[in-house]
């Protein structure tokens, strides 16, 4: 009797450790999918000249000027002067070269999965752009997706 007791104790015991372990597994994922980030991006204003995109890169930027689509890659870094820059993606005028309105929030930017490419908006006429930012200066560039 004893040996069959103990048998059904550590099965009990056995199956509370196993119901627990199930539980926390539920908890932490649930936990997971419903905490806040740890990180949030400041609300911006839409209704401004420049505006700053993150990308997927931790230390990059693109800054929009929203009147007329040119377009600079910022950089930051902790380790010293020499890894902090703003370059040009491209400083064309899309709004002058295309005779189009200026007005402060006419582009927007996207981000897309892929981490080196943007898609830019005309929100007044629907006309889209690729862009691409790079380390390497010669591999930036924004071009027409839509005519």
């Amino acid at each position: 009797m004893i040996i069959h007791a103990t048998i059904i104790n550590t099965r009990s015991i056995f199956m509370k450790k196993i119901f627990s372990i199930f539980l926390s597994i539920i908890f932490l994922t649930l936990a997971n999918l419903y905490a806040e980030p740890m990180f949030s991006e400041p609300t911006q204003n839409t209704n401004v000249r420049y505006r700053l995109f993150p990308t997927q890169n931790t230390w990059t930027f693109l800054k929009l000027d929203t009147v007329t689509g040119k377009i600079w890659q910022v950089q930051y870094s902790v380790d010293g002067d020499g890894y902090r820059f703003e370059s040009p993606v491209s400083l064309k005028d899309i709004a002058d070269a295309l005779k189009l309105e200026r007005k402060i929030g006419r582009f927007t930017l996207y981000p897309t999965k892929n981490v080196y490419n943007f898609v830019m908006l005309d929100q007044i006429d629907g006309r889209t752009y690729q862009v691409q930012w790079s380390m390497e200066p010669d591999n930036r560039f924004i071009i027409p997706i839509s005519q």
